[in-house]
Formats: structure tokens, C-alpha cells, sequence
């Protein structure tokens, strides 16, 4: 029995964005990482990844933290966005989105998002 392989990137979760792009309500620069964020979804979402390598034909300013992590550049590399990778499942989950003097203080490997009460 072969390998089976999701067709498209499933993001989990959307929200985290929406709730980033809400926190910048008075920053000068809010609609450009809004539309970079939304650009970078839409791509990441349409994204037939199987491997690391094909994350990287898509993304090549990505930068891989071992096999299943990956770090984002957005908005000409202001901004962070790290992410873990089921390639086998085709899944993508946001673990944390910052601003690159932000990222400069987290442990990429181990990062995780966290969740606000609703």
C-alpha cells in the first residue's frame, strides 16, 4: 500500500492570523502585513507540500528547522511566522506570529501559540 498524501495544506488556524492583524489596529504598516498575511495564506493554502523540499521550491526565503518546523519571512522580512508541518497529512499549524526583533527572543523549536480565552 502506498503513501498517502493530503492534495492541499489545511491551516490551523486562520483565526491566529485575524487576531495578530486585530493587535495592530493603530500600526502605520497594518494594511501592507495584513496583505502580505493574506498573500502568504492564500499561497500556503493552495500549496501541494509533500516534503520539506517542496516547501521550499514555494517559499524560498523559508527557513526549515528540522523536518517538521519552518519559519516564514512576511512583509519583506519584517515579520516572523513559524510553523509546524505534517506534510504526510497535509496540515500546517501556526505556532507563533511576530515581528523579526520579536522572533530574535523565541526558541523556533519549541514555540508554541499562545491561546486567549474567547
Amino acid at each position: 500500500m502506498g503513501t498517502w498524501y493530503c492534495v492541499s495544506v489545511r491551516i490551523i488556524a486562520r483565526r491566529t492570523i485575524k487576531r495578530f492583524i486585530e493587535k495592530l489596529a493603530d500600526h502605520k504598516d497594518r494594511d501592507a502585513i495584513k496583505t502580505a498575511l493574506d498573500s502568504w495564506y492564500e499561497e500556503a493554502r493552495r500549496a501541494e507540500w509533500r516534503s520539506p523540499a517542496d516547501l521550499k521550491a514555494s517559499f524560498g526565503n523559508a527557513s526549515l528547522i528540522g523536518s517538521d518546523r519552518a519559519v516564514f519571512n512576511v512583509k519583506g522580512n519584517s515579520y516572523r511566522l513559524v510553523a509546524a508541518i505534517n506534510y504526510r497529512r497535509g496540515i500546517l499549524f501556526i505556532k507563533w506570529l511576530g515581528s523579526h526583533r520579536e522572533y530574535d527572543a523565541i526558541d523556533v523549536r519549541t514555540i508554541e501559540y499562545e491561546r486567549e480565552a474567547d
